[in-house]
């Protein structure tokens, strides 16, 4: 991803410039659009844990749990394991399943 030059834009773009910016939104917009997926349907949102590192374990946890619903999804096409995979999510977030 390279962004956008500082300074005064100038007058011709190339179009190699103008490629390299499309495709850096594109990637930008993929990953913005996980984050919201993360907060919408993994209540990534609602992570509020007191010590950094328990906030950085539960946000690796939780995208961990899309990248193996997204996984099981591709591999086995039935929407039973992503219910499954949000449950016990949900049971982490709650402290019912004890953390080592």
């Amino acid at each position: 991803m390279s962004g956008s030059p500082l300074g005064r834009p100038p007058k011709n773009t190339r179009k190699e410039a103008k490629k390299q910016a499309q495709l850096d939104e594109r990637v930008r917009n993929e990953i913005e659009g996980k984050f919201g997926l993360g907060k919408r349907r993994y209540s990534l949102n609602r992570v509020m844990t007191k010590l950094a590192e328990t906030s950085e374990t539960t946000i690796a946890i939780t995208f961990l749990v899309i990248n193996l619903s997204t996984l099981l999804r591709r591999q086995v096409g039935l929407s039973f394991f992503v219910c499954i995979t949000v449950f016990f999510v949900n049971l982490l977030r709650r402290g019912a399943i004890a953390r080592a």
